[in-house]
This record gives C-alpha cells, sequence and structure tokens, in this order.
C-alpha cells in the first residue's frame, strides 16, 4: 500500500513514502504524468542534483503577486492537531508526526517529502532569480489532491509568523508543474499549522513580480 525510500540529501535524510492506492485512484487518467514521476523518484530519483545549488526552502524573499487567503481552523489543521496528538510517542519531529498521520488517514494526501528540482534552463531569469546555475531543489512536505487539483502543503510549527513560506511552495508548484508537464492552473498550494492555514493559486504569480521583489530584496 504504501512505498518508501530514504533520500540522504544534504539537509537531511528525507523519508519520501508514496500511498500507492490513493495515487491510482485520486490522480487516474487526468494525472496520469504525475504516477509515473511519483513511482520514479523511489529509485530514480537524481541525488547528483541536491546540494549544489540553491533550496527552494532557503529562499528568502516574497511574492507580491500572491493573493494569500488565510483560513483559521480549516480541516488540514485539524488533521495536523490530530497527527501531532496520536504520533507524539511515535516520532520525535513534528514534521513526520503530521505527514505520516495524513498519509495513512486523510483520504486525500497522496505521498510525502516529494523530491524536486528545477534546471536553469527551465526557467527565464532563472541566474537572475537565484543567482546560480546549478538546480533549484526541494522537497514538498505533503502531496494531496482534492477536487481534482494538485495541492501542495508544507507544515509550519508557526504558520501565521512565516514570511516567505509562499515563495518556497510556488517554486514547489512551479517544480513539479516542470516535471510533469501539468499547467500551473491544476496546482493549489497552501501552508499550515494545528491552527492557521494559508492558501493561494501558483498561476497568478508572473516572473517580472518575481525578478523586482528580488531586486528589492537585494536593496534592503
Amino acid at each position: 500500500m504504501i512505498t518508501h525510500t530514504i533520500l540522504d540529501h544534504p539537509g537531511g535524510f528525507y523519508e519520501y513514502k508514496i500511498h500507492n492506492n490513493k495515487m491510482n485512484l485520486l490522480c487516474n487518467s487526468k494525472y496520469n504524468s504525475l504516477i509515473i514521476y511519483l513511482k520514479n523518484m523511489v529509485k530514480n530519483c537524481p541525488n547528483e542534483y541536491f546540494g549544489k545549488g540553491p533550496r527552494s526552502s532557503s529562499l528568502k524573499f516574497s511574492l507580491s503577486s500572491i493573493n494569500l487567503m488565510h483560513l483559521p481552523n480549516y480541516e488540514i489543521s485539524e488533521l495536523a492537531r490530530l497527527g501531532l496528538e496520536i504520533n507524539k510517542e511515535r516520532f520525535f519531529e513534528n514534521h513526520p508526526k503530521v505527514q505520516n498521520f495524513m498519509l495513512e488517514n486523510d483520504n486525500k494526501t497522496v505521498a510525502i517529502e516529494v523530491p524536486l528540482w528545477l534546471n536553469n534552463n527551465e526557467l527565464s531569469l532563472y541566474n537572475e532569480i537565484f543567482n546560480s546555475k546549478d538546480a533549484l531543489t526541494g522537497h514538498i512536505d505533503i502531496l494531496r489532491i482534492e477536487d481534482e487539483k494538485v495541492w501542495i502543503w508544507d507544515y509550519k510549527p508557526n504558520a501565521i509568523k512565516e514570511k516567505f513560506a509562499s515563495t518556497q511552495i510556488y517554486f514547489y508548484a512551479l517544480m513539479l508543474s516542470k516535471r510533469t508537464g501539468i499547467s500551473l492552473d491544476n496546482f493549489r498550494c497552501g501552508y499550515f499549522d494545528s491552527k492557521d492555514t494559508f492558501i493561494f493559486s501558483p498561476e497568478n504569480v508572473k516572473l517580472i513580480n518575481i525578478k523586482q521583489n528580488l531586486n528589492e530584496f537585494i536593496k534592503n
């Protein structure tokens, strides 16, 4: 039912897991390329990309074009609360408490710690944005399929104080779009803790806005 592997990447060991039954049921024919990608990463993750270039989780600039919606006490926050409680003795850190609870019990979660990368020739202005020719990399905390949309979620223990989480998750969506060929308008993004949830649609982000925000970040 659950396929998993340990990815030894800079930043730690990532336990990549797929719930095969839910993946096959929810992705079906519409997201067949996502099924292929998720299965392929179990044995064929290009580990050489990870650790050389920028990491999405380390990006420290904001994206003003994101229309961020705050949802207190949303469904996924309740799942986080349950995961923290039920798995409090099973795992030491909070991330796996929430991730594994959702993978095992939530009917929309199909994978956790999904590895991603974006090559410098796959995005205009890549070198200007990241000041690097090496691939951008990252790992999606929680991947869900809901209302026929691919939802990328990041668990943040103190979500309401996050400044750059939306930037991190936007690039997760962009990376997964490039890896699977699924259009960005089929993605939704969010981050959450046990109280607060924030969501947005990644297709509204414009590359020119990214460059402008980066220039402002460098000036400050």
